[in-house]
């Protein structure tokens, strides 16, 4: 054996910024050791494709002569310590609520950053369902592309069908519900 795969470690840390137009980020891992290069097909290996700032990861990662690259996302959280206020259409619907209705497969409709909000269809159902733009952060999400497969846990809202919580839906393939 002439040459050496770098070994790779498994780091936890937080985004330090993410943009899906740019194709990359980076994240800040816990062990202080420097950015870890986040790579889009790396995110999209993983199901997503955006990721909010601030959101907890943890990523296996290789260093190469380039720097400390994130070669698989294992985890997403959403940013913590939130301290936006409650959305008024989700109610009173706390997360044990949330997590506990059911997760339906959809895809993304359209979805507006500027204007904080979009629409994703879930199959085999005729209407579409609200996203808004809190709810994808809150869910670990920067943005959503037209035609994005995800997971939806939805409520019935003042005006209709609503998103309580995104998931990539290879996330929820793989948590079973």
């Amino acid at each position: 054996m002439t040459q050496q795969e770098p070994a790779s470690r498994r780091v936890s840390g937080r985004v330090k910024w993410f943009d899906p137009a740019k194709g990359f980020g980076f994240i800040i891992g816990d062990d202080g050791a420097g950015d870890i290069l986040l790579h889009a097909n790396v995110l999209r290996n993983f199901g997503q494709g955006s990721v909010a700032d601030n959101a907890r990861i943890t990523v296996t990662v290789q260093v190469t002569g380039r720097g400390a690259q994130a070669v698989e996302v294992l985890e997403i959280l959403p940013p913590e310590g939130d301290a936006t206020p409650p959305i008024e259409d989700l109610g009173e619907a706390d997360m044990a609520m949330i997590m506990a209705l059911p997760l339906e497969p959809a895809r993304v409709k359209w979805f507006d950053k500027g204007k904080g909000f979009g629409f994703a269809n879930v199959f085999a159902r005729p209407e579409d369902v609200f996203i808004h733009i809190e709810v994808l952060r809150r869910s670990g999400f920067a943005d959503l592309a037209p035609g994005e497969a995800v997971g939806l846990r939805v409520i019935e809202g003042k005006r209709g069908r609503m998103a309580a919580q995104v998931t990539a839906w290879e996330s929820g393939l793989r948590d079973g519900k």
